[in-house]
């Protein structure tokens, strides 16, 4: 006899064994289901060299997640001298997945099957709000309403919203820059849905997806940049299943000594100069024009961007832009020494290929040499919707953990 997991009272050993096998068992198909959802699509014999495990338990495995619909045989390729490898991939009809990106300017939500393919996207600008957060989070219901509307809402096995603060106990959210201090957003949304719902920051979620799906897959040390209106960073670092992932409030690290004020109350931090905001502002000011901000600050980045091609205040604006975030970037390989830095968020993309050329000089003349040399800088891969498909890998997260089992 030996004593029980939890509560001290003596069990059986043959009962204590069961216990032991079916933990195994769990954690087997979890860490297959993972590996093949990352990698994949995969061979057998390629989960079996990654995994460690057996080349039965494996077959076992996988046969079992055939027989519940998570995974299907996805074609072959040939092999060295032997017959072709089949080759094994999740189901994207296994499920549908809903991503929520509550910003400073606006909430995305988006519906994506389980491989994260997009089956549809609507965009509500908080112009009105007060970013208050009974309205926010009736703004990210009727969202979640709009992607669903005409589909069936069991298909869903999961909500994820990324927000611009940490989440602390399940939901409660302190996100400064919305003015929201202990917040239960989550008491807000889960009783009007049915789907189990997960919160995290949105950077994490951005770095995650980016790690999984987009230019950070298959680096050893990624640092995910989120370019908004805010500015943040997700160090992900190469593990056995997932990537790890943390965040940091690298925006507010300061870039130059009693610099631009910043939203923070401080001076000189990187946000005051490559956030969306900040960059239009700056324009404003040497072009002698008002400054075009709030939901319509993507566009207005858009036209300046394309605006800089024929040079002027728009030129000079977007190379002391990269510049900054050269700057920022440089800081963070002598200190976190990453093997690749991606330039994502909404802002990433509208004007990450004008800057990209400075980002680099910049990272070149700032940076150590040597730990320079070993990060490349390189654009997000994941377009305008990557952080609401970030927040999507939330449920997905959850699902893998499970093994494959919903709920």
């Amino acid at each position: 006899m030996v004593p029980g997991p939890r509560s001290g009272r003596i069990l059986p050993v043959t009962q204590v064994v069961r216990q032991t096998t079916r933990d195994l068992r769990r954690h087997n198909r979890a860490a297959l289901l993972s590996s093949l959802y990352l990698r994949g699509p995969v061979s057998r014999l390629e989960l079996v060299a990654e995994s460690g495990l057996s080349a039965a338990t494996v077959t076992n495995v996988v046969s079992e997640l055939i027989a519940d619909g998570v995974v299907a045989e996805a074609g072959s390729v040939e092999s060295d001298g032997g017959r072709p490898r089949t080759l094994l991939a999740v189901r994207p009809d296994f499920g549908h997945v809903v991503g929520v990106d509550v910003s400073e300017t606006h909430v995305e939500v988006g519906l994506f099957d389980c491989a994260l393919g997009t089956l549809g996207t609507v965009r509500h600008p908080l112009v009105g709000t007060r970013l208050d957060p009974d309205e926010v989070a009736g703004l990210v219901r009727t969202g979640i309403a709009e992607v669903l509307e005409g589909g069936s809402p069991a298909a869903v096995f999961g909500v994820g919203i990324g927000v611009p603060g940490a989440v602390r106990d399940g939901g409660i959210v302190h996100a400064p820059t919305l003015g929201w201090r202990g917040v239960n957003f989550a008491e807000l949304i889960h009783p009007h849905i049915q789907a189990p719902l997960h919160l995290d920051n949105r950077a994490r979620t951005l770095g995650q997806v980016e790690t999984w799906r987009g230019a950070g897959r298959g680096a050893e040390r990624a640092i995910v940049a989120l370019l908004g209106v805010g500015v943040g960073a997700a160090v992900a670092t190469a593990g056995r299943s997932h990537p790890a992932i943390t965040t940091s409030e690298w925006g507010h690290t300061v870039v130059k000594a009693a610099g631009a004020a910043c939203r923070c109350g401080s001076h000189g931090c990187l946000e005051a100069y490559v956030g969306t905001e900040a960059v239009v502002r700056h324009y404003a000011d040497r072009a002698g024009t008002e400054p075009v901000i709030g939901d319509e600050s993507d566009e207005e980045l858009a036209r300046i961007v394309e605006e800089a091609q024929g040079g002027g205040p728009a030129a000079d604006v977007l190379a002391e832009t990269g510049e900054y975030l050269g700057i920022g970037i440089a800081n963070l390989i002598n200190l976190l020494s990453p093997d690749r830095v991606v330039l994502s968020g909404s802002a990433g993309a509208i004007m990450g290929p004008a800057i990209l050329p400075a980002v680099r000089d910049a990272v070149g003349r700032h940076a150590l040499d040597y730990l320079a040399e070993r990060t490349e800088v390189v654009l997000g891969a994941l377009g305008p919707e990557a952080v609401a498909l970030g927040a999507a890998t939330l449920p997905i997260a959850e699902l893998l953990a499970n093994g494959g089992r919903v709920g």
